[in-house]
């Protein structure tokens, strides 16, 4: 068995030990935030979607986020500004939105999130594990007819994939989730697709690891790394005391996240990745309460029931690592969740503080998963953008595969960590 150092305590991050340890790894995970932290793996939509097969890099996405930008409440923004890696991104992404890229991504990110999906179900059916998971499907809202044939296009590509879907109309959509009004033309369900509450699911895996005896290490930035020809022997850190000032360890797991750029630097690696931010915000008493999730499919905006609450987010802010708060796209959030639900207000989110996260988004809208050439004991796990809530059980289970010496259940060429590099 390994001593595995995991550098990143998001949901990657911890899917990851959960998994190594129940392989008999002694597992370390070392973070940069408190224990008492806020990052995009606790306040986001809290979807299991394995109707989201489409990468992000996809046709019409250039031309659709170019006519987006000018548009301060729109659901995309690339803040403009001369920075190589920016602008290396942006050209890697045009690249990629294909159909073609489409086609080969999809089978793969269809059988991923199946995969996740039955480990969240096997994870809940363990006595105690109440995380808020609810099994009843997703509607993608519609509120053009134009939108509605796109939306219909994609449930016949996800029933030739396998997946169920259903095309509604208004009346339908409405009898399917009675207790909350939609000003909709119609929708379509994907009764594969779950959610939970993401904050419990976190507080879960950490609760787990401690009881198994996995150690963390908070408030600790990454400063270098311990190197013997094509080995990394530790991870040089903030720590103020011996022991975490350099940690040594068999197997080494990059899931940092958006910040995982900065930290392959340090070892020679390029990893395209842009942050992208997203906000949320939640209703804790909110006029009505939906209960499925969906999708407000022209505003980009999830909505989710989360017990009695309600959480509403949206948008891909691409301008850095800033951790600040952009009020123009919160108000585009509440004004498209107005337009949906017209039993909401504006004012219903007068006194609500708005979330934000930083989401690690590649270029071609697949996550970096696997071992390195550069590093023979490091295996990279970022990158996934909106799907890492939804991808995090399936990828603990493939980055403890990798460290186990075992044949991944997946064919994960496409998510090389080495393709854009």
């Amino acid at each position: 068995m390994a001593h595995v150092c995991v550098i990143g305590a998001g949901v990657i991050g911890l899917c990851t030990a959960y998994y190594c340890t129940q392989r008999g790894h002694t597992v370390t995970v070392v973070d940069r935030l408190p224990p008492r932290r806020n990052g995009c793996s606790f306040g986001n939509a809290g979807m299991i979607v394995p109707s989201h097969f489409v990468p992000l890099a996809a046709p019409g996405m250039v031309a659709l986020g170019l006519k987006w930008m000018w548009n301060p409440e729109s659901p995309f923004y690339i803040q403009p500004r001369l920075n190589p890696e920016l602008l290396r991104w942006a050209y890697q992404f045009w690249r990629a939105a294909t159909p073609e890229h489409v086609r080969r991504s999809a089978p793969l990110l269809r059988d991923l999130s199946l995969a996740s999906r039955a480990a969240f179900e096997a994870i809940a059916a363990q006595p105690g594990h109440d995380f808020g998971l609810v099994q009843r499907g997703l509607l993608m809202l519609c509120q053009t007819a134009h939108t509605l044939d796109e939306e219909a296009a994609t449930a016949t590509r996800a029933r030739e994939l396998g997946l169920p879907a259903e095309v509604l109309d208004a009346r339908q959509a409405a009898a399917l989730d009675p207790g909350v009004t939609m000003n909709i033309q119609g929708a379509v369900y994907f009764p594969k697709d779950c959610h939970l509450a993401p904050d419990r699911f976190m507080a879960l895996l950490q609760t787990q690891l401690e009881a198994a005896g996995t150690r963390f290490v908070w408030d600790t930035e990454i400063t270098g790394w311990r190197r013997e020809g094509s080995r990394l022997r530790a991870v040089q850190t903030t720590g103020t005391n011996a022991a975490a000032a350099e940690i040594a360890a068999d197997e080494f797991v990059l899931a940092g996240g958006s910040w995982s750029p900065g930290l392959g630097q340090q070892l020679g690696l390029r990893i395209p990745l842009q942050a992208g931010k997203g906000y949320s915000l939640t209703l804790r008493a909110p006029r009505e309460l939906p209960q499925l999730c969906s999708i407000l499919t022209e505003a980009r905006v999830a909505v989710t029931p989360m017990g009695g609450s309600l959480r509403v987010g949206g948008t891909m802010e691409i301008s850095g690592l800033k951790e600040t708060i952009n009020p123009a796209r919160v108000r585009g959030i509440i004004k498209s969740m107005v337009r949906y639900f017209p039993k909401f207000t504006e004012a219903d989110f007068a006194d609500v503080q708005p979330w934000f996260g930083l989401r690690p988004c590649s270029p071609d809208g697949l996550p970096y998963l696997g071992r390195t050439t550069r590093h023979q004991n490091l295996t990279l796990a970022t990158g996934h953008a909106m799907m890492g809530l939804s991808l995090g059980p399936v990828t603990g289970q493939l980055v403890a595969q990798i460290l186990s010496g075992e044949r991944p259940d997946f064919d994960l060429t496409l998510l090389s960590p080495d393709r854009l590099g």
